[in-house]
């Protein structure tokens, strides 16, 4: 009990020692706010708005369709383009697509001659061009068989293919962006809080105070990581209900409280980290080259970014041994598919096995740094 209570007062000074730093305080808020709101909207992997220009050399019912049918949001509406101004306008990047309709290309197509539809890309946009280049391609061809379809007895085709998309159907990033950035401000900020918080009492000389006071290493340690954490979960929690599912409107599919014990879980294995980087740094831009060496791969390689199956499978091997892969698969689990605990325990226990052994090891540093003090 007295362990407790020395933790306990301890982690309090903390909490203390952190709402005066409003540097801390501010990136905290910033990484949980408008860092979400700038990832889910800034980065959109949608066709939106995409400037398109159409060379209509045929004058056909059916060319006249095709510049009819890009529509907003995904393109803005066509515009007449003449054949010789195509490279220019393509050169001052005044279109992203520009389709060259053919002379006699409704007559080709009636006729069975299958002619060619010219569609020039300007890939300096390269999310636009890649998504927009395929969607462009679907809705021509649909196009063009509906006009077959009514000018000529065709046979409809053999298979219809119905697509049914599960837990996202508009695709829509801003739904799988927002909940991965407060998966990666987690490890961000509880490598920092918790590195921090040492380094800072190395740099004020209040360290030897405390060890010079009946308490132990582990104590301090454990104050620092019992403090930090409860400010990055009542960060998180604040965030995923005001930022993420009241501003963004995305929805929650699963359990939030079992999400946030699983955060509470990570947050052993994080905070560890930050602690473990304190006893190797001993300032705190000393701490920040080591943060990037770590953070960023963590996040980067955890499958919040690029899934694992796209990895090579020695560096996808590598990364089963790493808490916060197991994070973002069961964050995924329980926030988009609604999964229960039946599901993720696998996940839960290997992200508590995996963190109380760094922990362990935190400590182990830390308490031998603190003795050698």
């Amino acid at each position: 009990m007295r362990t407790l209570s020395t933790i306990f007062w301890l982690a309090t000074k903390e909490l203390r020692s952190f709402f005066r730093d409003w540097v801390l305080f501010g990136l905290v808020i910033y990484s949980f706010s408008l860092a979400i709101i700038a990832q889910a909207q800034g980065n959109t992997q949608e066709l939106h708005h995409a400037s398109i220009g159409i060379v209509d050399e045929d004058r056909s019912e059916l060319s006249r369709r095709i510049t009819r049918v890009f529509m907003p949001p995904y393109f803005k509406t066509a515009q007449p383009v003449e054949l010789a101004e195509v490279d220019h306008l393509m050169n001052n990047g005044r279109f992203t697509f520009i389709v060259d309709i053919p002379a006699h290309f409704e007559r080709d197509v009636l006729s069975g001659r299958r002619p060619a539809l010219q569609v020039a890309v300007d890939a300096t946009a390269v999310m636009q061009a890649g998504i927009g280049a395929g969607y462009m391609q679907r809705i021509i061809q649909t196009e063009i068989d509906d006009f077959v379809s009514r000018s000529v007895d065709s046979r409809p085709p053999p298979v219809n293919l119905a697509t049914r998309i599960a837990f996202n159907p508009n695709v829509a990033t801003a739904w799988f962006a927002s909940v991965m950035g407060i998966l990666n401000s987690v490890t961000m900020l509880a490598i920092i809080l918790a590195g921090a918080a040492v380094v800072r009492e190395r740099e004020h000389g209040t360290m030897d105070h405390l060890l010079a006071m009946p308490v132990s290493p582990f104590e301090i340690a454990m104050s620092k990581i019992l403090a930090n954490g409860l400010v990055i979960t009542v960060a998180v929690g604040l965030s995923l209900y005001l930022v993420v599912s009241r501003l963004l409107a995305v929805p929650l599919a699963g359990s939030v409280p079992l999400f946030m014990a699983g955060v509470v879980l990570y947050l052993f294995f994080a905070t560890a980290v930050g602690i473990f980087l304190a006893t190797i740094a001993r300032t705190m831009p000393q701490l920040g080259l080591l943060f990037l060496l770590v953070a960023i791969p963590l996040n980067m390689l955890s499958g919040s970014n690029t899934p694992l199956e796209s990895m090579p499978p020695f560096l996808r091997a590598i990364m089963q041994t790493s808490p916060s892969t197991h994070f973002v698969s069961f964050a995924q689990a329980i926030l988009y598919r609604g999964a229960g605990f039946d599901v993720i325990w696998p996940e839960y226990l290997a992200v508590a096995a995996m963190g109380c052994l760094f922990l362990g090891l935190a400590l182990l540093r830390f308490r031998s740094v603190a003795v050698q003090s």
